[in-house]
């Protein structure tokens, strides 16, 4: 049977939609910053400023949006709810940026570039499944992959953290565990963002 819900007002959607592809040009300039010397972050640490940025104007253009539409395409606390998983995951992903430029580092190591793989799958999932939520058909393997992606993850920081508490001094270790813990949070939060969607789902069969 054909899940539906109200398509009246898709401006929400949208928002939602524009919101996870931030966080897939903030992935992008990650990968920038973790293949280029420290002396050249600082440029791409304030590109990350302005995806930021961006996520929070994006963010509150929702919230005004919901104000002032009388019918939206989901309840207003699942629409909130997932606008603001989407903006602390690009936080926390502008976080993991300032950190490698504060602490001036050149090389992170290889779990590094697996997280970020991951974060950026699991975005351009996202990206898709927002602009579907006025049609839910589908979106259970949605729900289903992301979560799949997120225990990647786990996985991946727990050995990142074994590998470094194994093979780095303590300032090294330190300055390193700060940022895998903030890419394993941005993770987490698109987890959040699919177990709401997955919440949607079990509402409305």
């Amino acid at each position: 049977m054909k899940l539906r819900l109200f398509p009246q007002e898709p401006a929400g959607l949208i928002l939602l939609s524009q919101m996870a592809q931030q966080i897939v040009h903030a992935s992008a300039t990650m990968a920038e910053i973790l293949g280029v010397p420290a002396t050249e972050h600082a440029k791409l640490v304030d590109d990350m400023h302005n995806h930021d940025a961006r996520s929070g104007e994006l963010h509150f253009a929702l919230l005004t949006h919901m104000r002032s539409s009388f019918v939206n395409p989901l309840p207003r606390e699942d629409m909130y709810a997932l606008s603001r998983y989407l903006n602390e995951a690009l936080e926390k992903l502008d976080s993991a940026a300032e950190l490698v430029f504060l602490y001036q580092l050149d090389r992170l190591p290889r779990r590094a570039a697996d997280q970020l793989e991951i974060i950026s799958r699991q975005a351009e999932l996202t990206v898709d499944a927002m602009r579907r939520l006025d049609n839910l058909d589908d979106l259970e393997d949605y729900w289903i992959e992301i979560l799949r992606l997120a225990k990647r993850a786990e996985r991946t920081h727990r050995v990142w953290v074994a590998d470094m508490i194994r093979d780095m001094k303590w300032a090294q270790y330190s300055r390193n565990r700060d940022v895998a813990n903030q890419l394993v949070e941005v993770t987490k939060d698109m987890r959040r963002v699919a177990t709401q969607v997955g919440s949607i789902i079990v509402k409305e069969s």
